[in-house]
């Protein structure tokens, strides 16, 4: 089954269903009905954005909708493997959050709270994004805690998130322009054993190089100049992908 054609009147009634137990007033058969006319024909990210404005007709105002969403989560999940597969039901919710969290600054911290529960779940970085654009220095803060968490799915996010290039998502600068913040999380996550933080991490200096070559240099030097660990060695060689091709296609073109 391709995703797009996951979310249909089915996922609107067990969407639905899940919902109600928790705020009974929802005009259920209004609410089914306008997701499933609003996604049919249309591409996964623009099934997202129109399930997105049916909760806004059908549901309370942001923080309130949030608070509900928030008590709809349900167990997290037990390996970052299973993000896409056993959490794709909460695509259109961390859409949501995505699309409104920062116009309500004065909800920050709820929506950080979320966002930190909804990642365990699915993935938190698309809808932690906005926040490091609006509100870069307090969401920073958020991220150097994140990165020390003992939760993978956590750390994950704290590294994602703050990517130049993330695939799906617009270009964002906003977290490399507190590069001190910026490289204190990395750093944080350079000796993390775990494949997948070694994965985002080594992203993380990939998209840097091709935006800022000079600050992707400075984390790389500084890491190889402090005992680099087996993982750190990972991170940095997997990180120099892109900057390998260049040299290699620019020697190339020199020889020929």
């Amino acid at each position: 089954m391709l995703i797009k054609d996951y979310y249909n009147k089915e996922y609107a009634e067990m969407l639905a269903d899940k919902i109600i137990e928790k705020y009974p007033s929802l005009d259920k058969e209004g609410f089914v009905t306008d997701i499933a006319e609003s996604v049919e024909g249309k591409e996964y990210t623009q099934q997202m954005q129109a399930i997105v404005e049916v909760f806004d007709r059908y549901l309370p105002e942001y923080p309130e909708t949030v608070k509900l969403f928030g008590e709809m989560l349900g167990p997290k999940l037990p390996s970052i493997a299973n993000q896409y597969s056993d959490g794709k039901w909460l695509s259109p919710i961390g859409k949501y959050v995505e699309a409104h969290c920062a116009e309500y600054p004065e909800h920050f911290q709820l929506s950080v709270k979320f966002i930190k529960e909804f990642t365990q779940r699915h993935t938190g970085e698309f809808a932690m994004r906005p926040l490091i654009q609006a509100f870069p220095k307090k969401s920073m803060t958020v991220l150097k805690k994140w990165s020390q968490e003992k939760n993978v799915f956590v750390r994950r996010c704290a590294s994602e998130c703050m990517r130049v290039s993330l695939p799906w998502a617009k270009k964002m600068t906003a977290a490399v322009e507190r590069f001190d913040d910026y490289m204190r999380i990395l750093s944080n996550l350079r000796y993390d054993d775990d494949k997948y933080i070694r994965l985002t991490v080594a992203n993380n200096l990939n998209d840097l190089y091709k935006y800022d070559h000079e600050k992707a240099q400075y984390i790389v030097d500084s890491w190889m100049n402090d005992n680099p660990t087996k993982a750190t060695l990972w991170m940095i060689h997997h990180g120099t992908r892109s900057l390998r091709k260049k040299k290699n296609a620019e020697e190339e073109n020199h020889d020929a």
